[in-house]
C-alpha cells in the first residue's frame, strides 16, 4: 500500500465558506481527467460523502478522531485510498473547530496533521478586500504544524475585486490556487439536518455535482492543486483491514449471554483467520455465513462503509433492502441492521408498507438500530404506525439534539457487553417516549447524566450513532449472535 498517496485537505475559516462546493467539484474534476480519486470527509457527517461518491465514483468515507481515535485516522484513510491516484479530504466547520471543550480533537486541523497533508483554505471573499490577508495570515500562523499550502477565493465579485485580493495576499506568501466568482449557488437543497441526501434526489444531485465540477475547472489551478497534493509526506502506518482488526480484537464472551438466543454453535472457533475473500476482506470466523439485512434507500441513508465491511469479515452476507419499496426482508435473514436517515420525511410511506412492518415485528433475530432505525422500530412516528417492536412512540420536535457523546453500555446486548465504552454522536430533531426501556442501551454523562435506548431480546436500538471501527468486536459479537439465534 502506497503510504504517500497524494492528498489535499479542503478547509475554511468557518462553515458556509464553500468547502463542499470546492471539495466535491475538485473530486469530480480530477476524476474527469481519468484519475482514481479517494473521497473523505472529516467528522461524523453522512450526507456530504454521498455527494463525494457521486463525484469520484468511489465510496465516501469519514475520518473522525473523536469517534474512531486519532490512531485510526491514518489507517482508515489508507484503507479508503487503496489504488487511488489522489485523495481529497473535505474538512468540517472552521479549520480549527473540533469537539466542544476538547481542544483540537476531531478538528480539520488535527486530521490534516495526522495525515501529513497540505491544507487548501477556501475563503468567502465577499464584502472584503485587503482584510483577506489578515484573515489568511491568522489561519496560517495559528498552528505551525498545519501547512496551509494554498488559498481558493470564493464569491469574488469582479476582476477588480480579484486584483485587490491577490495584491493583498502577496504579503502572506500563500499562493492563490483558485478564484470562484459570485454566481447563483449550486442547487444543493437542505433541510433541518443539512443537505438533502443523494438517495433522495439522484438526478438533481448528479446535475449539482456536474455544476460544482465546472466551477472548479473554470476557476482553479488543477495542476497547481495536484502538485500540492503530491507534496504530502509519507504516513508511518499500515492501511486498516477489517479482517485483521477483527482477528486481533477480543472475542465476544462465551457463552453469549442469553437474550432469547440459542446456545452458541459448537463449531465456532474465534482463534483462526479465514482465507482472503474475493472483495479483499478477511473473514475472522470459520463458522457458517449468515445473512444480515441492511436497510437502505431514501429513508435510511446514514451508514459508515466500514460497518458492512466488518460484518462481512465477521462472516455475514450483507444484503441491502429498501423499506420504502420491499415488502419482505431478504430471504434467510438472520440479522437486521437499520441505520440513520430521515424516516420522519417518509413516515406515511414507511407506514403504508404494512407487510414489511409485520415482517420486522415478527423477526426472531438480532436487530441493531440507530436513530432512524430506532424510530422505525417504535409503535408510531408522528401518528403513523411503525413496526411496533418497541413499546415507545416517536415524534418530530423543534429542538435539535446534536453533539458527540461518551457512552457506556448499560445492558448486555447483541452488540456489546455491559460496561463496553464507545464514543458516538447524536443528531436529530425527534424525541422518543419513553427515552429508555427497562434495559437501556447506553449511559451518558453529556449533556447531562442519563440512560438512553432499548435492549430487549436481540434488539439494540438507540439514538447514538457509533463507528464500529473503534470497537470491531461489536460486529463480531453481532454476527455471532445472528449465527446462534
Amino acid at each position: 500500500m502506497n503510504s504517500s498517496v497524494p492528498r489535499l485537505v479542503i478547509a475554511a475559516p468557518s462553515s458556509g465558506s464553500g468547502k463542499t462546493t470546492v471539495a466535491t467539484g475538485l473530486m469530480a474534476a480530477f476524476a474527469s481527467r481519468g484519475l482514481a480519486v479517494s473521497p473523505h470527509k472529516v467528522g461524523p457527517d453522512y450526507i456530504d460523502p454521498g455527494y463525494h461518491a457521486l463525484a469520484s465514483g468511489r465510496v465516501g468515507r469519514n475520518l473522525d478522531a473523536y469517534l474512531c481515535g486519532a490512531e485510526r485516522v491514518g489507517p482508515l484513510f489508507l484503507h479508503g485510498a487503496r489504488g487511488c491516484d489522489v485523495a481529497v479530504v473535505e474538512g468540517v466547520m472552521g479549520l480549527y473547530d473540533g469537539a466542544a471543550g476538547e481542544g483540537e480533537l476531531a478538528s480539520t486541523a488535527q486530521v490534516a496533521k495526522l495525515l501529513r497533508a497540505p491544507v487548501v483554505l477556501v475563503v468567502d471573499a465577499s464584502s472584503q478586500s485587503r482584510s483577506v490577508a489578515a484573515l489568511v495570515h491568522g489561519f496560517v500562523s495559528w498552528d505551525p504544524e498545519v501547512r496551509v499550502g494554498g488559498v481558493i477565493l470564493n464569491k469574488v465579485a469582479s476582476d477588480r475585486h480579484e486584483e485587490l485580493l491577490r495584491e493583498a495576499l502577496e504579503s502572506v506568501g500563500v499562493p492563490v490556487l483558485g478564484v470562484l466568482r459570485r454566481v447563483a449557488q449550486v442547487d444543493t437543497p437542505s433541510r433541518h439536518l443539512g443537505l438533502v441526501p443523494v438517495a433522495e434526489r439522484r438526478a438533481a444531485a448528479v446535475e449539482a455535482v456536474a455544476a460544482m465540477a465546472e466551477q472548479v475547472r473554470a476557476g482553479c489551478d488543477l495542476e497547481g492543486l495536484l502538485g500540492l497534493a503530491r507534496s504530502a509526506g509519507a504516513l508511518g502506518c499500515a492501511a486498516w483491514d477489517a479482517g485483521e482488526v477483527l482477528a486481533s480484537s477480543p472475542p465476544p464472551p462465551l457463552p453469549v449471554p442469553n437474550l432469547g438466543a440459542a446456545p452458541p454453535d459448537p463449531r465456532f472457533r474465534p482463534e483462526g483467520p479465514r482465507p482472503q475473500t474475493p472483495d479483499g476482506l478477511k473473514d475472522a470466523y470459520p463458522g457458517s455465513t449468515v445473512r444480515v439485512a441492511l436497510a437502505g434507500g431514501p429513508a435510511f441513508t446514514f451508514s459508515y462503509a466500514e460497518h458492512s465491511e466488518l460484518l462481512t469479515a465477521a462472516g455475514a452476507e450483507v444484503v441491502p433492502f429498501d423499506p420504502l419499496r420491499d415488502e419482505q426482508l431478504p430471504d434467510g435473514t438472520r440479522g437486521l441492521v437499520i441505520g440513520g436517515g430521515f424516516p420522519e420525511v417518509y413516515a406515511a410511506e414507511l407506514s403504508a408498507n404494512e407487510p414489511l412492518r409485520k415482517a420486522v415485528a415478527g423477526l426472531d433475530a438480532p436487530i441493531a438500530a440507530e436513530c432512524a432505525g430506532l424510530l422505525y422500530l417504535c409503535r408510531e412516528l408522528d401518528g403513523q404506525p411503525m413496526c411496533g417492536v418497541l413499546d415507545a412512540s416517536a415524534r418530530m420536535t423543534g429542538r435539535l439534539t446534536l453533539g458527540y457523546r461518551d457512552a457506556v453500555a448499560v445492558s448486555d446486548s447483541s452488540l456489546a457487553a455491559a460496561g463496553t465504552r464507545m464514543r458516538g454522536h447524536e443528531f436529530h430533531r425527534t424525541v422518543v417516549e419513553p427515552g429508555a426501556g427497562a434495559a437501556p442501551a447506553w449511559g451518558m454523562r453529556s449533556p447531562s447524566p442519563r440512560v438512553e435506548g432499548f435492549v430487549q431480546q436481540g434488539v439494540h436500538a438507540s439514538y447514538l450513532h457509533t463507528h464500529w471501527a473503534s470497537q470491531p468486536g461489536v460486529a463480531r459479537r453481532f454476527v455471532e449472535r445472528c449465527r446462534t439465534s
